[in-house]
Protein backbone atom coordinates (compact mmCIF):
# COMPACT_ATOMS: atom_id res chain seq x y z
CA UNK A 1 0.00 0.00 0.00
CA UNK A 2 1.16 3.58 -0.76
CA UNK A 3 0.62 6.66 -2.23
CA UNK A 4 1.42 8.07 -5.57
CA UNK A 5 1.75 12.01 -6.02
CA UNK A 6 0.86 14.35 -9.05
CA UNK A 7 3.57 13.50 -11.16
CA UNK A 8 5.49 10.87 -9.19
CA UNK A 9 5.76 7.26 -8.10
CA UNK A 10 6.01 4.61 -5.38
CA UNK A 11 7.87 1.39 -5.11
CA UNK A 12 8.35 -1.17 -2.77
CA UNK A 13 10.90 -4.33 -2.66
CA UNK A 14 10.33 -7.60 -2.58
CA UNK A 15 12.46 -10.61 -2.78
CA UNK A 16 12.28 -13.65 -5.11
CA UNK A 17 13.52 -16.89 -2.68
CA UNK A 18 13.82 -19.10 -5.96
CA UNK A 19 13.28 -18.85 -9.58
CA UNK A 20 9.68 -19.20 -10.63
CA UNK A 21 6.42 -17.56 -11.63
CA UNK A 22 5.40 -13.98 -10.53
CA UNK A 23 2.15 -12.40 -10.70
CA UNK A 24 1.90 -8.43 -9.64
CA UNK A 25 -1.70 -7.04 -9.51
CA UNK A 26 -2.46 -3.40 -8.86
CA UNK A 27 -5.88 -4.31 -6.53
CA UNK A 28 -6.96 -0.59 -5.70
CA UNK A 29 -5.91 2.94 -6.76
CA UNK A 30 -8.06 5.95 -6.42
CA UNK A 31 -9.77 7.80 -6.16
CA UNK A 32 -11.44 7.65 -8.33
CA UNK A 33 -11.55 4.06 -8.24
CA UNK A 34 -11.06 4.62 -12.53
CA UNK A 35 -8.18 5.82 -12.85
CA UNK A 36 -5.16 4.17 -15.06
CA UNK A 37 -1.95 3.91 -13.21
CA UNK A 38 1.52 2.94 -13.77
CA UNK A 39 2.62 -0.51 -12.52
CA UNK A 40 6.35 -1.75 -13.07
CA UNK A 41 8.86 -4.40 -12.16
CA UNK A 42 12.45 -3.57 -11.72
CA UNK A 43 15.32 -3.57 -9.77
CA UNK A 44 16.21 -1.32 -6.78
CA UNK A 45 18.43 1.32 -7.47
CA UNK A 46 19.43 3.54 -5.10
CA UNK A 47 16.77 5.76 -3.93
CA UNK A 48 14.79 4.35 -7.07
CA UNK A 49 13.07 1.16 -8.87
CA UNK A 50 14.90 0.76 -12.35
CA UNK A 51 12.02 -0.94 -14.16
CA UNK A 52 13.06 -4.18 -16.54
CA UNK A 53 12.28 -4.38 -20.09
CA UNK A 54 9.22 -5.20 -21.15
CA UNK A 55 8.38 -4.77 -17.33
CA UNK A 56 5.32 -2.11 -17.03
CA UNK A 57 2.00 -1.78 -18.44
CA UNK A 58 -0.86 1.20 -18.32
CA UNK A 59 -4.02 -0.22 -15.74
CA UNK A 60 -6.44 0.16 -14.13
CA UNK A 61 -7.20 -1.58 -10.77
CA UNK A 62 -8.09 -4.83 -11.01
CA UNK A 63 -8.52 -8.94 -9.32
CA UNK A 64 -6.18 -10.45 -11.92
CA UNK A 65 -2.76 -9.87 -12.62
CA UNK A 66 -1.57 -7.15 -14.72
CA UNK A 67 2.17 -8.25 -15.04
CA UNK A 68 3.33 -12.49 -15.45
CA UNK A 69 6.35 -13.90 -16.08
CA UNK A 70 9.00 -15.63 -14.59
CA UNK A 71 12.03 -13.92 -11.86
CA UNK A 72 15.41 -15.59 -11.23
CA UNK A 73 15.75 -15.65 -7.75
CA UNK A 74 16.97 -11.78 -6.69
CA UNK A 75 15.36 -9.14 -4.85
CA UNK A 76 13.37 -6.70 -7.36
CA UNK A 77 11.09 -4.19 -6.60
CA UNK A 78 7.35 -3.20 -7.84
CA UNK A 79 6.51 0.69 -8.60
CA UNK A 80 3.58 2.59 -9.18
CA UNK A 81 3.14 5.98 -10.79
CA UNK A 82 1.67 8.88 -11.87
CA UNK A 83 0.98 8.10 -16.47
CA UNK A 84 -0.03 11.95 -16.58
CA UNK A 85 -3.46 12.15 -16.02
CA UNK A 86 -3.42 12.53 -11.90
CA UNK A 87 -5.29 15.83 -10.51
CA UNK A 88 -4.46 14.56 -6.69
CA UNK A 89 -2.20 12.05 -4.71
CA UNK A 90 -3.45 8.42 -5.61
CA UNK A 91 -3.78 5.72 -2.94
CA UNK A 92 -3.04 1.98 -4.12
CA UNK A 93 -2.31 -1.54 -3.01
CA UNK A 94 -0.28 -4.20 -5.18
CA UNK A 95 -0.22 -7.50 -4.69
CA UNK A 96 3.05 -10.03 -5.49
CA UNK A 97 2.27 -13.55 -5.85
CA UNK A 98 5.43 -15.75 -6.20
CA UNK A 99 3.49 -19.28 -5.83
Amino acid sequence: MGTVAVQGSDFHNFTVAKSGQIDVTLTTAGPPSSIFMGLGIGVPSGTTCSLLSNASVNTQAGSTAQLSGTAAAATYCVVVFDIGNQTTPIDYAVTVAHP
